[in-house]
């Protein structure tokens, strides 16, 4: 039987990441060099298989090191900074379309995650993450011993 999928709907909040979000960005300056002004939000989709959260964030052009995961809760942030291209030595730019700067992106899961088994990887400019479910105990079968508690006569 092939995996359902079923779409998860995402606000791009960061606010309870507030301190984790200033340490990544700090961190990530560190790494990928100093931040430009300018913002961006890279394209995001997560889709929830029978047995994982999966997170394709498109990346292109960013430097892996420049890029950070946090998983906290039912949460996960994803943050960073896209570089912009630079030109050589007498280049203008006609036409800027393409957005640089930092970002940060805030994916809400419907369910719990198993954030110690998490697998993220970064392929051809695509960031995919897949966070395990936690199986859902309620529906399982379970036998329950009954002791006899009567006095012995």
């Amino acid at each position: 039987m092939p995996p359902r999928v079923q779409a998860v709907v995402i606000p791009s909040e960061s606010s309870e990441f507030a301190e984790e979000l200033t340490r990544l960005l700090k961190d990530v300056a560190r790494s990928a060099g100093s931040f430009l002004s300018a913002e961006c939000s890279p394209a995001l989709d997560v889709y929830e298989t029978d047995d994982a959260f999966e997170i394709a964030m498109d990346l292109p052009g960013v430097d892996i090191n420049a890029v950070r995961i946090i998983a906290k809760g039912n949460a996960v942030l994803i943050a960073g900074e896209k570089t912009p291209r630079r030109g050589r030595g007498d280049t203008s730019f006609h036409l800027v379309e393409r957005a640089y700067g930092r970002f940060a992106r805030v994916a809400r899961l419907t369910k719990p995650c198993d954030s110690s088994r998490a697998q993220a990887t970064f392929v051809n400019g695509e960031l995919r993450i897949s966070l395990p479910k936690i199986s859902d105990r309620r529906g399982r079968t379970t036998s329950i011993p009954i002791t006899d508690a009567r006095p012995l006569a």
